[in-house]
């Protein structure tokens, strides 16, 4: 049976591993492992698509050591018995436990000491968080390594790796246009094996081997609107969605997240959100900026199509949002002082006072704990001098938090007044 191209383009040794430098670059900890032959059971977690499976067979690769899979899910305990067998046989095996969330008590009960006396090296593979989906008997027994969806550069390496490979990638020649390349690795939310499937099936349907644009919009079952080459139209897209939202439309916040969903850029939806949830709603609603964080975190680990739900929740959630900026031009307008007078000295009874010396100087010695005050709350100055009257933060009594943020600050000015 004739493999995919995803398949042929597994990385055979540790050095043909796209992405994931933090695990597998110059020093790091898998790398170290391999090269030291220090090899212990861990358990990656990631995204689907993104070298969990490949990792595996590339360190099984490079130390040149037996390699076997196992689904927790599909696969019996006897496959798992076959495989100890095996490892028995041969001294040592890695064996990738895919979807090891999902392993049953009895087959656990069986790998337990086949992990405690080194003859199976595990390698766990999951999209869940082993934190806590992975029973603390496993995961006592292994490291634990977070994988990270790749970046476009990383998708285009691979691609334009598999056009020159005759042996594994395609055996004759194939050209991509740029626009339907960047298309591809900007579309397919750092999934590798997607990248790749997309890519195999625009190569085989082209008319002599050139893929287009179009080619690849039909591959991908998915229109390019958002990813012009320039990049114009995409960012026009953004920048409507983020004013559709401070304008509380909801149906035109709707409207163009769903043009991005349609284009499959789940992560410059995902930084306009989050920065959407802080600049725009802010102060006036803090716990928008919490479910935007968890709903995102959601999406990542969803991917397309069942991300568009909780982006669906959170754009509904921001759109209706009360908004206020406040906070944000609070910052801007200390940043402009910033500029303006440069690094002020800091008051001397702000100054650290924990070294020997320090009272002689005058540091620290009339500073008032502001806990031994009644409200906890003391007049004392804390600005620089120059900058002492300085007043950031104007309130926009849009929302109940800031409201009480804002009556918080009138009681304090009072308080100052009477002082």
């Amino acid at each position: 049976m004739v493999q995919n191209l995803a398949r042929r383009m597994r990385p055979r040794n540790i050095d043909e591993i796209v992405g994931q430098r933090h695990l597998v670059g110059k020093g790091k900890i898998i790398r170290r492992m391999v090269e030291t032959q220090l090899l212990s059971s861990m358990i990656l977690y990631g995204p689907p698509g993104i070298g969990k499976t490949s990792i595996a067979s590339a360190i099984a690769g490079t130390m040149n050591i037996a390699f076997r899979t196992f689904n927790a899910t599909t696969d019996t305990k006897k496959r798992l018995q076959e495989i100890a067998s095996e490892a028995e046989f041969s001294g040592q095996l890695v064996l990738l436990l895919d979807e090891i969330h999902r392993l049953d008590k009895p087959k656990q009960d069986f790998l337990l000491p086949l992990l405690e006396n080194g003859q199976i090296i595990l390698i766990g593979a999951t999209t869940e968080n082993p934190y806590f989906s992975v029973v603390p008997a496993i995961r006592s027994r292994v490291q634990i390594f977070e994988l990270k969806a790749l970046e476009p550069e990383d998708l285009e390496f691979a691609v334009n790796l598999s056009l020159q490979d005759k042996e594994r990638g395609f055996d004759f020649d194939v050209t991509i246009e740029d626009d339907a390349l960047y298309f591809l690795v900007h579309s397919t939310n750092g999934d590798l094996r997607s990248t790749f499937n997309a890519l195999e099936l625009a190569v085989l349907s082209s008319n002599e081997h050139r893929v287009t644009l179009d080619d690849m919009e039909n591959s991908l079952q998915r229109k390019a609107a958002t990813f012009d080459k320039d990049g114009d139209a995409h960012y026009d897209l953004l920048s409507a969605l983020q004013k559709s939202i401070r304008g509380s439309d909801v149906n035109a916040s709707l409207h163009y997240a769903a043009r991005l969903i349609e284009g499959g850029d789940l992560q410059s939806l995902a930084r306009r959100l989050t920065v959407m949830a802080y600049e725009d709603i802010g102060l006036a609603n803090p716990d928008a900026a919490v479910h935007t964080v968890t709903a995102l975190s959601a999406a990542e680990k969803l991917g397309f199509p069942e991300a568009r739900i909780p982006l669906a929740n959170i754009i509904i959630d921001l759109a209706l949002s009360p908004k206020s900026n406040s906070a944000y031009l609070a910052m801007d307008e200390a940043l402009s002082d910033l500029g303006k007078y440069g690094n002020l000295a800091v008051p001397p009874h702000l100054q650290d006072g924990h070294y020997a010396g320090a009272k002689e100087l005058g540091r620290s010695v009339e500073y008032q704990y502001a806990h031994n005050f009644p409200d906890h709350w003391v007049n004392q100055q804390y600005l620089p001098d120059k900058i002492k009257n300085a007043d950031y933060f104007r309130p926009d009594d849009m929302g109940r938090y800031e409201k009480a943020l804002h009556s918080r600050k009138e009681w304090i000015n009072e308080q100052k007044k009477r002082s």
